[in-house]
């Protein structure tokens, strides 16, 4: 974790949590420790991140030209990275995850730690009233405060 993430971590204010939940790769880990020292974190493997496959790590002027990346553009972000996940199955994971994490937790006053796409995922699926997976974009940092009842979610505010 950079230095620069680290004061922005200390500069916000987060709601108190009894459990947190997290993705298992170790900066949602590192942070959840950050903004929740004295609260228990529960892993759930399936809230990680997509897996872009072999487009991990790059940037736009890396993926510029390549025929992969193009076709991939083309379909709207709907076809599977090359040797990765689509977007699909991506969400499907982290709703069945987010779905087990809300019964293993039975109630209590939760916070997740997790990685943008898989709050874009969950929120799509689940927050009334619908908006589309790029609608719930966040910064780092940054994510919401809801409420979960009846299967459905209701954002609260933004934090």
């Amino acid at each position: 974790m950079c230095g620069v993430g680290i004061e922005e971590l200390r500069s916000r204010k987060f709601p108190s949590a009894d459990i947190v939940i997290a993705s298992p790769m170790k900066r949602c880990i590192q942070t959840a420790e950050m903004i929740y020292p004295d609260v228990p974190v529960r892993i759930y493997d399936d809230l990680r991140e997509c897996d872009f496959g072999k487009f991990e790590g790059k940037c736009y002027s890396e993926l510029n030209g390549d025929p992969d990346y193009q076709e991939w553009i083309d379909s709207g972000g709907e076809l599977p990275f090359p040797a990765g996940e689509s977007r699909k199955a991506f969400s499907d994971r982290c709703c069945e995850a987010f779905l087990r994490a809300v019964s293993d937790i039975n109630a209590q006053k939760a916070a997740m730690v997790v990685h943008g796409g898989t709050i874009m995922a969950i929120l799509e699926r689940f927050a009334r009233p619908e908006r589309k997976f790029y609608d719930y974009m966040k910064n780092n940092c940054c994510g919401y405060l809801t409420e979960y009842q009846c299967g459905e979610i209701r954002i609260i505010k933004e934090v």
